[in-house]
């Protein structure tokens, strides 16, 4: 994480707000029903006891439902505390500090992989390097399912749930991520958008479920 100094700043807001991020969100999913079934539906094109990478995993949430249901899930998070919140609420499991443009993690690790409102923290830039990262990590003929909040615009927080923060949420165009998809060697096999849920922030959301290709 040295390595990237730039993702300094979002890393230590969500190290600020870990605690208040896990009473608010740990429960999330469920209120989505739609995230559920994408999960559910990676679940069953994936070859079981495969590890599936939970990518920004926050205090492991979504590895432990993945867990529930059999699966073996590995989380991978930029901030240390949130790293630590997962390991004490679901010690059986592993999780591993890490960044999106250098994953901890083996070329085919993983037989999946999600990505939940984690590259929104990414610039235009690094897109296509975290894409061609998680794609090094993925086993051929993996998925991987992206969530995002739809725009163009550039969202910059300073103070979150009362703490000071600094970070940027990118709200990004579903054409645009499917394009860089394809660049670095995917194919969007799914694409959905929705309106918000009621307990969620409104922003428009995005899904991509797409396959790493061989070659």
């Amino acid at each position: 994480m040295a390595d990237f100094p730039q993702h300094g700043p979002v890393r230590h807001s969500y190290d600020t707000v870990a605690e208040e991020y896990r009473s608010r969100i740990g429960d999330e999913l469920t209120h989505k029903p739609l995230d559920r079934a994408l999960l559910t539906a990676l679940l069953e094109q994936t070859e079981p006891g495969t590890p599936i990478a939970d990518l920004g995993c926050g205090p492991g949430h979504v590895s432990g439902w993945l867990a529930a249901r059999g699966a073996r899930p590995v989380g991978v998070d930029l901030s240390p505390a949130m790293v630590a919140l997962a390991r004490r609420d679901h010690p059986d499991l592993d999780f591993r500090e890490g960044d999106l443009l250098r994953l901890p993690a083996a070329d085919g690790e993983f037989g999946a992989a999600v990505a939940l409102y984690s590259v929104i923290h990414l610039t235009p830039a690094e897109l296509h390097p975290a894409f061609t990262e998680i794609r090094r990590t993925l086993r051929p003929g993996g998925l991987l399912l992206l969530a995002f909040h739809l725009g163009t615009e550039v969202r910059h927080l300073t103070e979150w749930w009362g703490h000071q923060v600094e970070v940027d949420f990118h709200f990004l165009d579903l054409t645009t991520v499917e394009d860089l998809l394809t660049t670095t060697g995917f194919t969007v096999e799914a694409r959905l958008e929705r309106t918000p849920y009621p307990q969620e922030a409104d922003t428009r959301r995005g899904y991509l479920l797409a396959r790493r290709q061989d070659g």
